[in-house]
């Protein structure tokens, strides 16, 4: 989350400038982990569309991968 918001501001954006978001967890068993992470990071006044799914992530050392779609 911190990458995201690190590349949001170097493009003049920020996350209350999000969309969408998708995000894969590797355990889905995490998700409520996740969530509680998400909820506490994200704009509470403009919170993006978001979708979770399971595994099948890039990499097998990798817990979540996250995708996102802002505006700047």
């Amino acid at each position: 989350l911190h990458k995201i918001e690190n590349i949001l501001h170097s493009l003049g954006s920020d996350k209350s400038k999000l969309l969408s978001a998708q995000i894969w967890l590797a355990d889905v068993r995490e998700f409520d982990e996740m969530n509680a992470v998400w909820e506490d990071w994200i704009d509470p006044e403009n919170p993006p569309a978001r979708a979770t799914t399971g595994p099948t992530l890039a990499h097998h050392h990798v817990r979540v991968e996250i995708a996102v779609i802002g505006v700047l």
